[in-house]
């Protein structure tokens, strides 16, 4: 591995942000964070990604001079390919196996303690498969190199919080997996993340499955059967939790402050109520892990990418977000 200055000469806690996919924008969206003087001015940056990648990234965002700027905030990370008029905006492989090597520089960096967190930007499933990288996107593979069993994803924008009791599988698949044992578990673990980042007045509140939380079983049978039951046990374990509480209700009540948190039953439950919210400061955390990880709640936007318009709001906001909780 390459590298510039390692050595970031600031008294001020450092935050590690991976690059991302080369070919998308997650290279336009890291040099724009690094020049912000919003964000500059709270934290240490180091950027992790192709020195020269990113130096053509700030040429296209119109930022001058920019290794001989922000040269010594760079992790330089070589990538195999170029970034030319055949590959923006392309899935490629060699494109895929950079992205993987910036997050395991970021793993490397956190661990021996250079960065107190990292955010990422975002990378391309289809790369990485073709790049042979055997995990479907980051949570994977961090949980990979952090050992850690089944990272706890929470969303944030606004302040309000959302956890997930289940993520990337289909509905009918998500709803089978609602059990009264995962429910409780779930309580426990966003209990856990929510104290140890300093969040502890109010309630967790879980979120119903069915219209009107299943108006005591007349639209089906989970809220009265399953998490009602689970809620009640937790409750009496001394869990400050609540719920079923009905989904069109239950995220603005939590926006409001009615509540700490909202644990979600499936992924679309609570990604419409924060993207809808507010679709660039919405901010993914993983919690469980050694260290923190926040990031951005988009995609690569290959239609956009190496165009110079795509907008870095939500990379600074999850360096905001790695700063406040790390």
């Amino acid at each position: 591995m390459g590298r510039f200055d390692l050595e970031k000469r600031s008294n001020k806690k450092i935050i590690a942000l991976t690059s991302g996919d080369p070919c998308g924008i997650g290279p336009e969206i890291t040099v724009r964070t690094l020049a912000d003087a919003s964000v500059s001015s709270v934290c240490g940056m180091l950027a992790i990604g192709d020195a020269y990648i990113l130096e053509q990234a700030a040429v296209s965002v119109g930022i001058p001079d920019f290794l001989k700027k922000y040269g010594d905030s760079i992790y330089h990370v070589p990538c195999a390919g170029k970034i030319d008029a055949s590959s923006k905006g392309k899935v490629r492989d060699f494109a895929g196996r950079a992205a993987y090597d910036c997050i395991k520089a970021s793993h490397e960096l956190c661990m021996s303690g250079r960065a107190a967190a990292v955010s990422t930007a975002p990378v391309n499933k289809e790369a990485l498969r073709a790049a042979d990288v055997p995990y479907i996107g980051h949570t994977e593979i961090y949980a990979a190199l952090t050992g850690t069993d089944d990272p706890l994803t929470m969303f944030e924008t606004r302040g309000l919080r959302i956890f997930f009791l289940t993520r990337h599988m289909s509905l009918r698949k998500a709803i089978e997996s609602i059990t009264a044992e995962r429910v409780k578990r779930y309580i426990e673990r966003c209990s856990e993340a929510l104290d140890s980042i300093g969040v502890r007045d109010g309630e967790l509140a879980v979120a119903g499955l069915n219209p009107h939380c299943g108006e005591h079983g007349m639209f089906g049978n989970e809220e009265t059967d399953i998490i009602e039951p689970a809620v009640s046990e937790m409750r009496a374990r001394g869990f400050k939790v609540c719920g079923p509480v009905s989904a069109d209700s239950v995220f603005h009540k939590a926006y409001t402050g009615q509540y700490r948190a909202v644990l979600s039953l499936y992924h679309d439950q609570g990604h419409i109520a924060a993207k809808t919210l507010d679709f660039e400061r919405t901010v993914s955390v993983t919690h469980s892990m050694p260290y923190l990880r926040t990031s951005v709640d988009h995609g690569t936007a290959f239609d956009i990418a190496w165009k110079g318009c795509a907008s870095h709001i939500s990379m600074a906001e999850a360096v905001r977000v790695a700063l406040k909780y790390s």
